[in-house]
């Protein structure tokens, strides 16, 4: 009997051993490659990154369409995959930095955070991977060669301007102290903000919702429009705005422009009917007419003119200058020891691999719950409101995906969330870290470490601190 039970386990070993064989082989054979005139090639930190990424096989998660083992085709391990593609799919995207190791480009700020969040907390390839994957286990060396790569990325092509030399490399980097505008579509797109004749019944604007004396918000669960009416979603900040990829919630519009339009014509918003109607009103003022001659020759005042001028004004609404800015610049002194071991926590945590770049947010869309259901947990309907960037694109990959909202002015922007249902900066950094990071929940005194660093990036609008600006010029 014991011969048998022996020559079982042995059977079976040798089985394990020649299947773990085959896929180290199958792992090997296939993988993203560099061509031959690959930029990548002749540069030995970004080839050595890129090996680590490529010997892990992480495209086999994190892309569409790999080429996987054949166990992927067996009947229980295919319905567990397939879990896992879909996870590894929605948490993050790895065809971008292919592509930029192919071309010798860099990845965006907000393809290096993630990246560096999962390599530092030695989360990537998850343990069930490296049962049948062994080569896939990262040492060291292959871990600090990706580290590596990120620091040398950020420090040649992300450094912030007048930052100290020993944070050239954080994922965090100063807002710059301004955005190169045209002045006199600025001083239209000012004028066009502030004014009521762009809603339906002329008693709405853009401020009317997006209060520079408020953080650029309304601090309402959401939107109060025309006659009254109250919109599905808390409205994003207006500061810092020109540092989106896209604007909204869910990623609908493209620019400052289509995002300035969207609003004027939206029946619960602002109200009005027809874009000629609202150009008729502004043309019926000498001023504006004079103005839009001035800046638009050729062009009538309409949609595209209005737009673009707010668009323009909306440029200048950036907040430099606030307690961890003058941090990062070299003034050590800027902060506490609280702020600082808050900013500690929010890089070890994993807030920063969503949250970084100057505005620490707004370069990305991320999908709310990654790692637990909040919206099972909050309770009530699941809205159109929270299909998020599913509503834009109908794929079921981005549900629930958001534009990753600035952390800059943060104190001030309450109440949080995309459904505006967290009512303290302290909760929203609780939830933050149960539903998006895999430290689930932290301490007390690590949610007010958090909040204080937080609050040091309140910045000054022209000079002025937020909190003193004023509601209009």
């Amino acid at each position: 009997m014991k011969r048998i039970v022996a020559g079982l386990i042995g059977a079976g070993l040798a089985a394990y051993g020649g299947t773990v064989a085959y896929i180290q082989h199958f792992d090997h054979q296939g993988g993203p490659t560099l061509s031959a005139d690959s930029p990548t090639l002749k540069d030995p930190v970004a080839k050595a990154a890129f090996d680590v990424l490529r010997e892990a096989r992480c495209d086999y998660c994190h892309t569409e369409g790999a080429d996987l083992p054949f166990y992927s085709k067996l009947p229980v391990a295919s319905m567990l995959m397939q879990h896992d593609l879909e996870q590894g799919l929605r948490h993050f995207r790895l065809e971008p930095v292919i592509s930029a190791f192919q071309k010798g480009d860099a990845p965006t700020e907000e393809q290096l955070s993630p990246i560096e969040e999962v390599i530092t907390q030695n989360r990537m390839p998850p343990s069930l991977y490296l049962l049948l994957h062994w080569h896939a286990h990262l040492n060291e060396d292959q871990r600090k060669a990706v580290l590596t790569w990120i620091d040398a990325e950020r420090r040649t092509h992300y450094a912030g301007s007048g930052v100290a030399a020993k944070f050239a490399s954080e994922p965090v980097q100063p807002i710059p102290e301004s955005w190169p505008v045209n002045a006199e579509k600025v001083a239209l797109g000012e004028k066009l903000f502030f004014d009521k004749r762009l809603s339906g019944d002329n008693t709405l604007n853009c401020a009317s919702c997006h209060g520079l004396d408020k953080g650029g918000v309304d601090n309402l669960v959401t939107a109060t429009g025309i006659g009254g009416q109250k919109g599905p979603i808390n409205v994003p900040t207006v500061y810092n705005s020109v540092y989106n990829i896209v604007q909204f919630w869910n990623g609908r519009a493209a620019t400052l422009a289509e995002q300035a339009a969207g609003p004027v014509m939206n029946p619960v918003e602002m109200g009005s009917h027809d874009w000629k109607e609202v150009a008729a009103k502004l043309a019926s003022d000498p001023e504006y007419g004079a103005q839009f001659a001035a800046i638009y020759p050729d062009k009538p005042i309409d949609k595209d003119t209005i737009t673009d001028a707010i668009a323009e004004y909306e440029k200048t609404l950036i907040t430099p200058d606030s307690k961890f800015d003058l941090y990062l610049k070299g003034d050590e002194t800027a902060l506490t020891d609280q702020e600082k071991h808050g900013y500690a926590l929010f890089k070890s945590i994993g807030c920063s691999g969503c949250h970084s770049g100057a505005d620490m947010g707004g370069g990305a869309m991320e999908v709310m719950g990654l790692e637990h259901n909040y919206f099972a947990d909050r309770g009530g309907a699941f809205t159109a409101a929270d299909s998020g960037r599913e509503d834009v694109t109908h794929d079921g990959l981005d549900k629930s995906r958001f534009l990753v909202p600035t952390l800059r002015n943060v104190a001030l922007t309450g109440p949080w969330f995309h459904d505006g249902s967290v009512k303290t900066l302290e909760d929203a950094v609780r939830k933050m870290a149960y539903y998006q990071t895999p430290d689930a929940k932290i301490s007390e005194q690590d949610v007010a470490d958090i909040t204080a660093f937080l609050k040091t990036l309140t910045g000054k609008y022209k000079g002025v601190p937020l909190e003193q600006v004023k509601a209009s010029p």
